[in-house]
């Protein structure tokens, strides 16, 4: 069946989609509606002057075309920028203008060369002894907790342990983690698509991720210039940001440490949901927890399943670059389309019997990373970082252990974009 023939009218047409409605912790249900009565839905701005026509896209092979073809972009063609703060906020404008995400070839493919090489397979394997190590360390005071004294697995466990390895291949000084994190959490904020904004807190929010952008800028223009120069290599990746630059492109130092803020958050942030939501699988499913403590092996194929299942990025945006057709319906140049990741991810034409978590799963590619030029670059260190955490939580963990039967309690982030437990609370 072709990607243009899929859509069939629902026999009971439903209201527009709308993602404020959704249930944080499980918007399947939802999704399964939408995406039976249709794989695209419109949501149409009325009146005069009003935004263009935004699509709702919730079949796997609809979202898979718009990441991989051209005609779909990252910015908007009115505006040529994917994403703008409002005016008045000239360091977070600068930050998100050079975030690698937000960029459309060929300055994304300009600026993804710089970052690629020290994230590639051969620096993610080099890396992993010491994830493991971070893992573990990170395990042991929680190991060691009297019983009946409640670990909130976000803060004490899911949070740090990306932080601390991005952080380390990043070059950051341990002592300035808590201090980069909080700014990271301000920055995403702002990004984000957070239910608890309003109209009136807006301003304040904005601000907040101007002051956070100005001090991370200032600190990644300092350290880039510190590694500057012959003899001045410190071996991490701001040293190799220099190098690449130097050598192979014509970036400013402003561009240069625009370009290292995000890598901050992106690189923490979307492990953070990752493993916050494995862990809580495997705290509801004992039966899980002995098939991967009896044969790790299965881990690395049980993260891609956990990333297919429950995606910690539930939708992201583009925009139609051209008139064109998805699913039948007809898309405008200057047309917002939302590519609800986690609907697609559960497709039971790409994936059979998609409700259920399955770590023996025929590996299919799915698109929580994303496809086409915009897949992850981070994808190997994540993956790597899941393995290593779950590996230590299972060897490690009381309310993890075999017949354990933990009380569980869990508060979720009000955001799609970096979707997962804010809050994991476990007592054994």
């Amino acid at each position: 069946m072709s990607v243009g023939s899929r859509y069939l009218p629902p026999r009971r047409p439903l209201p527009e989609f709308d993602p404020a409605g959704l249930d944080l912790a499980d918007p399947y249900p939802v999704y399964h509606r939408y995406r039976a009565a249709g794989p695209v839905h419109p949501v149409r701005h009325p009146g005069p002057g009003a935004g263009p026509t935004s699509w709702y896209v919730f079949g796997y092979a609809e979202v898979a075309r718009t990441l991989a073809r051209r005609e779909f972009g990252r910015a908007n063609p009115a505006t040529g920028r994917a994403a703008a703060p409002p005016p008045g906020y000239p360091v977070l404008r600068q930050v998100v203008e050079n975030w690698l995400v937000f960029l459309d070839p060929p300055r994304h493919t300009r600026l993804r060369t710089l970052v690629s090489p020290a994230l590639g397979a051969g620096p993610v394997a080099a890396l992993g002894p010491r994830i493991q190590r971070i893992a573990r360390q990170l395990v042991a005071p929680l190991a060691d907790r009297p019983p009946g004294e409640p670990v909130d697995l976000v803060a004490e466990f899911a949070a740090p342990l990306p932080l601390l390895v991005i952080a380390g291949v990043l070059g950051i000084p341990e002592e300035l983690h808590g201090w980069f994190r909080d700014r990271a959490l301000v920055l995403q904020r702002a990004g984000s698509t957070r239910g608890d904004r309003d109209a009136a807190g807006t301003t304040a929010v904005e601000r907040a991720a101007e002051r956070a952008a100005d001090e991370l800028t200032v600190f990644f223009r300092r350290e880039l210039a510190a590694r500057r120069g012959a003899g001045r290599d410190r071996g991490d990746l701001l040293s190799a940001l220099v190098r690449a630059a130097d050598e192979r492109t014509s970036l400013t130092p402003e561009e240069q440490s625009a370009t290292c803020v995000p890598l901050l958050t992106a690189g923490h942030e979307t492990t953070t949901g990752l493993l916050g939501k494995a862990a809580l699988a495997l705290l509801h499913r004992p039966e899980l927890r002995a098939v991967l403590r009896a044969d790790p092996a299965l881990l690395p194929g049980a993260v891609d399943e956990f990333l297919r299942r429950d995606p910690p990025v539930q939708m992201i945006t583009r925009w139609a670059h051209r008139d064109t057709l998805l699913a039948g319906h007809p898309v405008r140049r200057g047309d917002r389309l939302v590519l609800v990741l986690g609907a697609a991810n559960r497709d039971p034409e790409r994936f059979p019997d998609p409700d259920r978590l399955d770590v023996r799963r025929e590996h299919v590619r799915h698109c929580a990373f994303g496809l086409g030029v915009h897949y992850c670059a981070g994808a190997g260190l994540a993956r790597a970082e899941a393995e290593a955490g779950l590996a230590a939580l299972l060897d490690g963990l009381p309310a993890l252990a075999p017949g354990a039967r933990p009380a569980v309690e869990v508060r979720y982030a009000p955001d799609w974009v970096f979707h997962g437990p804010e809050r994991l609370t476990v007592v054994a």
